[in-house]
């Protein structure tokens, strides 16, 4: 449960902010939580999905659940959440999977327009402030969505920076390439660098859920339901005990137990698969299905079985005491996973918080000055 002190923290740091926010494509939170820790107020999340409201309302205080589809919304919706003589933060990350790696068939996919859309809000309303994150295939597979992006900021006055960061290099524990843009109408803004860009600085795994309690497959903490394992069965219990220990993959494994598919040619490279992580590395970015030992290197590093929900929350920057669905609910391990996955990681918009604060107080402070 989130802690009343944790809600009064986050209560306490944004009663004087000058900026205030929406967060649209929303989902559980994790862009509104990390702006809520740099000390900026969001007013409001949108996101069509109503399994997100619970975990974005439980854990970001005095925040509104708008539960609407964006490529839908009237602007006058959007304007309408913004706080009154407030410098404007209009901030989001459109579904990524249209221009995903993993997606084939990128332009029929229904989520294709949604940047497209973010576009068109950002022509209606001119924020003074725009973020946006994607993953990097966005400037290769969407080009010209990301061109048509970059031209409409251009044309309404906003300085851009953009580029791809590696999450680690932002106190995240894992491992994740994010395409990230600050857009600014007071001037320019650039990408701050991270603060943990040594591999001596990063967060790992260890350090992260290190001390969690040890878990079976199948197995649940009686004091926390997402800190549950997958129950696998007995051929990938098999296969989970023959893979070694911090770090090892299925190259260890003996013949009888390796996948017909894993046999081929095209399967050789996917070595990661039904692998371990490393416990004093970051993590492998974290996926919706990150908590299933067949969909990447999700194995625990020691303990035979795949992280639980609530490891892959954590990888995902997300505080230990964030709740993503009601206590005296059945626990839905896929909405959640699709929650954690398609997170925003809250300290990488926490950083990008801090950027947009500092800029905006030196805006304030030169303008200030211009006016004695």
């Amino acid at each position: 449960m989130v802690s009343r002190g944790v809600v009064k923290r986050l209560e306490n740091k944004i009663v004087d902010s000058p900026v205030s926010a929406v967060d649209i494509f929303c989902g559980a939170g994790g862009l509104t939580h990390g702006l809520m820790t740099s000390g900026i107020v969001v007013e409001a999340g949108i996101d069509v999905d109503p399994q997100c409201r619970f975990a974005y309302e439980q854990n970001n205080p005095s925040v509104k659940f708008i539960e609407r589809d964006v490529a839908k919304i009237d602007a006058s919706l959007v304007d309408s959440c913004f706080r009154s003589e407030a410098i404007r933060l209009l901030a989001g990350c459109a579904p990524c999977q249209p221009f995903s790696k993993l997606t084939n068939g990128i332009q029929k996919h229904r989520s294709w327009n949604l940047l497209d859309r973010f576009a068109l809000l950002v022509e209606q309303l001119r924020p003074e402030l725009v973020t946006m994150e994607n993953v990097p295939e966005l400037m290769k597979r969407g080009q010209s969505v990301f061109e048509h992006f970059c031209e409409v900021l251009r044309r309404t006055d906003y300085h851009i920076a953009y580029g791809i960061v590696n999450c680690c290099d932002y106190r995240v524990p894992q491992s994740r390439q994010r395409l990230v843009l600050l857009a600014s109408q007071l001037g320019p803004l650039p990408i701050p660098l991270g603060k943990s860009r040594f591999p001596s600085q990063r967060k790992t795994v260890r350090k992260s859920i290190g001390k969690l309690p040890p878990l079976e497959s199948g197995e649940q903490d009686p004091d926390d339901s997402l800190h549950v394992a997958s129950c696998l069965s007995d051929l990938n219990l098999q296969r989970i005990r023959a893979t070694p220990h911090d770090g090892g993959c299925r190259r260890e494994w003996p013949d009888e137990l390796i996948l017909e598919c894993h046999r081929r040619k095209s399967g050789e490279r996917y070595h990661s698969i039904y692998g371990r992580m490393w416990w004093d590395r970051p993590a492998p970015t974290m996926t919706t299905l990150c908590n299933g030992i067949g969909n990447g290197r999700f194995g625990h590093p020691e303990q035979d079985r795949a992280i639980s929900l609530r490891e892959a929350a954590i990888l995902q920057s997300f505080p230990k005491s964030y709740e993503f669905w009601p206590e005296k609910q059945i626990l839905n391990r896929k909405a959640v996973g699709r929650m954690i996955g398609n997170a925003v990681p809250p300290a990488l918009a926490k950083a990008l918080g801090e950027a947009i604060l500092d800029h905006v107080t030196q805006w304030q402070a030169i303008n200030r000055s211009g006016h004695l």
